[in-house]
């Protein structure tokens, strides 16, 4: 207690008026009293001064304040006895409906003093939170126009569509309070999200209309419909687009899937919607004339995760102006001048890091960044492949906040699991999920018109070939619709999972166009048995052309693929 002789506590708030000196002079602790960093610009200078928060600014004039306040009570007698519960102008509060939220009313206390619990009857879309009280207002016209612009945060609460209770999740948190599968998400709006939006939409007007006057730039990778080619397409695209702006180039990334193949792709499809991104606005390789523009010289290519184009595209080879990411030792085409080799298990490791070296502000979206940690976990398979390099790792650490609730464990977990999840996907879809095109032109035919040309596919699954088979009541029926569409004469579907000792097993069901070719094929298996042993699987209801062989030992879908081109390269049947 102290007697009305002792100095009063003002002193103490006029020794903190002092200014204090360090003793370390780094800029690494100088950044570390700075307010919140300025919105990112790929054009800022890296020596920009960053002017303090409004928080740095009255944080003296608030001790000041609370200080004073003491001043004014006796020696007996407690500050607490003064404070009245509530103010009216105050903005936070408790509500029976946290949800329900509307600007012109301000939030109240229950009048009977209790908490209620939250109840979930009414989720509004959108809503935000602005915490500027009055005071703050007023603070806020009496600073510097140096001062750091405020941010507003919007929250998007999101009633969750699927149940994610089955994916095995690793223990946190955040499954420990909330579940595995809480029943409302909360989304934060992300201004780099939004502004990659406003690229992709721009770029997408861009093509329709047809680029006038302009260069073709377009970002593309290989034929490969995963989460590493897709998200390294849009995010290289964003970055040349940010860093390379010229009135004579358009750059567009060009996604080399069909739009209707990402139906099959459940993990990609929910990491886009995780993320925010418009996907009306990107532009697939089916909806645009990639050869149109390259007849009028217009075009330029940039090439990702590759030397060469896929074999499709091979005729638009003299447009390729840079390769990305593309192996040691690969033999380029020898006119590009930009090559830049990978070192790293996956493309956006040096993607997130030219980010970071260039405007470090832009990665700490939320689903900025999640889109490349996902690229990269799935690429070093969890940072665990033996290709995974340091730059994977740090990369990875650097972009954890995208992670969100899951943490890098979880949201790998999740994405394996939609991977190989074909819960309400049809019997094309499954197939088309992961699925690989071989094209042999023969000899001629007998009247020695034209030459042949052969067709072999082979489609990879997660589930064994009985469950596949059961997936629906018409699913040796739909795997002829396939094949006929694809025009294959021979289609290998190619099974990979654990059994319920946690044994891995491989599987094949082999659809062959005429029994004829269905001979030869196994003819040529047996010749090459100790590559692949097999061992017939009986499964009634198949038909002649369809046999389903389970192998003996543990083999590699690439062994599998080398066998399929030799016979397509030898067969005559």
């Amino acid at each position: 207690m102290r007697s009305p002789t002792s100095p009063r506590p003002r002193a103490l708030a006029q020794s903190h008026k002092d200014t204090y000196s360090r003793a370390r002079k780094n800029p690494f602790f100088d950044g570390l009293t700075d307010g919140p960093p300025p919105p990112f610009g790929f054009n800022a200078s890296p020596g920009r001064n960053i002017a303090r928060s409004v928080s740095d600014i009255g944080h003296r004039s608030q001790q000041e304040a609370v200080l004073d306040v003491f001043d004014q009570f006796g020696p007996n007698e407690k500050p607490f006895d003064r404070i009245w519960p509530k103010e009216k102008h105050s903005s936070f509060s408790i509500k029976k409906n946290p949800f329900e939220y509307s600007p012109k009313k301000n939030f109240e206390w229950p009048e009977n003093g209790k908490a209620e619990a939250f109840e979930f009857t009414n989720v509004q879309t959108v809503f935000s939170f602005n915490l500027a009280t009055e005071e703050n207002d007023q603070q806020l016209e009496s600073v510097s126009r140096n001062t750091s612009p405020t941010v507003e945060k919007t929250f998007r609460v999101n009633r969750r569509k699927e149940n994610l209770s089955a994916v095995p999740l690793p223990q946190s948190a955040a499954s420990f309070y909330n579940g595995n599968s809480p029943q409302f998400e909360i989304a934060e709006s992300c201004p780099s999200i939004k502004r990659l939006n406003q690229f992709l939409k721009a770029t997408k007007d861009e093509v329709n209309a047809g680029v006038p006057g302009r260069f073709l730039h377009a970002v593309i990778a290989q034929d490969v419909p995963d989460v590493g080619s897709i998200a390294s397409t849009i995010m290289y695209a964003f970055y040349l687009n940010e860093t390379h702006k010229t009135d004579h180039l358009c750059t567009v990334p060009v996604i080399n899937m069909k739009r209707s193949d990402i139906s099959s792709q459940a993990e990609l499809k929910w990491l886009l919607d995780s993320c925010q991104i418009d996907q009306k606005s990107l532009i697939f390789v089916d909806e645009i004339d990639l050869s149109y523009y390259d007849i009028f010289g217009s075009l330029k290519l940039v090439l990702l995760n590759g030397y060469k184009l896929p074999a499709k595209q091979e005729a638009l080879k003299d447009a390729v102006v840079e390769i990305f990411n593309c192996g040691k030792g690969d033999s380029v085409y020898p006119w590009v001048e930009t090559v830049t080799v990978g070192e790293d298990s996956s493309c956006c490791t040096p993607i997130a890091e030219k980010f970071a070296l260039l405007s470090p502000e832009i990665l700490a979206g939320h689903g900025f960044s999640r889109i490349l940690l996902a690229a990269i976990l799935l690429d070093s398979t969890n940072l665990s492949s033996s290709s995974c390099s340091f730059k994977d790792i740090y990369m990875a650490t650097m972009l954890i906040h995208g992670a969100g609730r899951f943490g890098c464990n979880g949201l790998y977990q999740l994405l394996r699991y939609k991977m190989y999840d074909v819960t309400g996907l049809k019997v094309a879809d499954v197939l088309r999920k992961d699925f690989k095109k071989w094209t042999r032109v023969g000899n001629q035919d007998n009247t020695g018109s034209r030459l042949t040309v052969s067709h072999i596919g082979m489609s990879s699954i997660g589930t064994s070939i009985e469950e596949f088979l059961d997936h629906e009541d018409s699913t040796v029926r739909e795997i002829k619709y396939f094949q006929q569409a694809e025009k294959l004469r021979l289609l290998m579907i190619v099974s990979g999972y654990y059994d319920l000792k946690k044994n891995f097993k491989r599987e094949i069901l082999v659809s062959a166009q005429s029994v004829e070719l269905m001979r030869n094929l196994l003819s040529f298996f047996n010749s090459s048995a100790s590559k692949l042993p097999l061992k017939a699987i009986s499964k009634p209801g198949l038909p002649e052309q369809m046999q389903a062989f389970e192998i003996d030992k543990i083999t590699s879908r690439k062994t599998i693929e080398r066998l399929l081109e030799e016979f397509g390269g030898n067969s005559k049947g």
